[in-house]
């Protein structure tokens, strides 16, 4: 057994775990829907227990690792301009990414007409939070106390922050050099807790899908069917072909490679429906499998993770157009426009605000004219369609970070070309 276990990658180990995960929680859904001992010992035991484990342990090493990393990326840039030019890059291609993404789930929603003559009832209710003025969110940017930032997890802030601090190390001469070394130090001890944590997850991802999938309620899944299969296929889609397009276009990279090293990534996101969480992974493959540099990676992965919205983009075009159908209003070609702009710029603007993803679906509910008490019918799908978004935002991710390494000349092909038996012995050897 110990001997298959070593034959098999870790990404064929963690798609073992995700079915099985998934075959073992229909299993208990089927036969034991109201058994108090599944639900006690195991649903919300066991498989709770391990499941939260394996999400905590995830996100302990996201503050730790965004920051150092940042740091020596940041003071390993001699032209402090370049940060600018770095910040230009990545924020446009997320903003463009995500107008892209809603105008093809617009379009798509428009076309199929999921909400054509549904008529659906819901006893759920959304209030929706306030979201931030503009001049609110510039000020939040920087942190009061970096490291009340860093407990609360405010991935804006600690940027903020690790960038300042990098460059002041940068700029201070030889005690910058030799700080520069204990963060680099530091920063091989929490890249070997990423590897070793990586080795775990098939558990971990075993354990969150049972859990969810012998808890979901498929009658709500099958009442919103159209919607549902409908916003799966326009993220299946952007995940595959825009980003295929766009890296192709930008880099003449080959998207196939670049699909075929993201799928640990997109399994994670997947199972953890969260970008934060999925941080040290994506970090981790951008700069060990895709040849990124760390000072490239450091800063565009963080970034994107926070302000990179296609997933919930395209929900939020989707779910703008199903919902005017149900309430029987026509949006003109103005409307539309509007939904698009509103989201592009709401990416940004609600950056790092909990239940993201809602508040800025209220808040282009609220520039056409919808009633937002429409949210409340999708409610009930969006959990698994959530685990979706996730993988097709951490894909937007390692994409925009190729296009910035590759514009900057910080891009190793040779590392991005390696075989899986070529990184697999290159492994072993760092291991060594």
């Amino acid at each position: 057994m110990r001997d298959n276990n070593k034959k098999l990658s870790l990404t064929t180990r963690i798609v073992i775990g995700m079915f099985s995960g998934v075959a073992v929680g229909f299993f208990l859904k089927l036969f034991f829907p109201d058994s108090l001992f599944v639900e006690g010992y195991l649903t919300k035991g066991l498989f709770h227990v391990v499941g939260q484990i394996f999400i905590s342990s995830l996100q302990m090493l996201v503050v730790p690792l965004v920051f150092v990393s940042l740091v020596v990326g940041t003071c390993s840039i001699s032209d402090p301009s370049k940060l600018g030019r770095l910040g230009g890059k990545a924020v446009s291609l997320y903003m463009v990414t995500t107008a892209i993404a809603i105008s093809f789930a617009i379009f798509a929603a428009v076309l199929i007409q999921p909400g054509a003559g549904v008529e659906l009832q819901s006893d759920a209710t959304f209030e929706p939070s306030q979201a931030p003025s503009l001049a609110q969110v510039i000020i939040d940017l920087f942190p009061k106390n970096p490291f009340s930032a860093m407990a609360s997890g405010n991935m804006l802030q600690i940027i903020v922050f690790a960038l300042l601090f990098g460059i002041a190390m940068a700029l201070v001469g030889k005690p910058g050099d030799r700080l520069r070394g204990f963060f680099e130090d530091f920063n091989e001890v929490i890249m070997k807790l990423v590897i070793i944590l990586m080795n775990l997850a098939p558990y971990g991802v075993f354990a969150l899908m049972a859990k969810l999938f012998s808890e979901t309620q498929f009658e709500t899944i099958f009442s919103l069917g159209k919607y549902f299969l409908l916003v799966f296929f326009v993220l299946i889609l952007h995940g595959v072909v825009t980003y295929s397009l766009i890296l192709k276009g930008l880099t003449g990279l080959s998207p196939w490679i670049f699909l075929k090293k993201m799928r640990e990534v997109q399994i994670f996101g997947f199972s953890t429906s969260s970008s934060n969480a999925t941080i040290p992974v994506t970090l981790e493959t951008v700069t060990k499998r895709l040849g990124v540099n760390n000072s490239i990676g450091s800063f565009t992965v963080p970034l994107g993770a926070t302000i990179n919205m296609d997933g919930t983009a395209i929900m939020q075009g989707v779910a703008t157009v199903f919902i005017a159908q149900v309430y029987l209003v026509d949006l003109s070609i103005a409307d539309y426009a509007m939904v698009v702009l509103t989201a592009t710029l709401a990416s940004i603007g609600t950056a790092g605000v909990p239940g993201v993803g809602l508040i800025m679906l209220a808040m282009v509910l609220g520039q056409v004219g919808l009633p937002v008490e429409g949210i409340a019918l999708i409610i009930g799908v969006d959990r698994l369609l959530d685990m979706t978004r996730t993988s097709v935002n951490v894909t937007g991710d390692a994409m925009v970070s190729l296009v910035v390494a590759k514009s900057e000349g910080e891009l190793d092909e040779k590392i991005f070309n390696d075989s899986e038996a070529d990184l697999k012995e290159r492994d072993v050897a760092d291991q060594l």
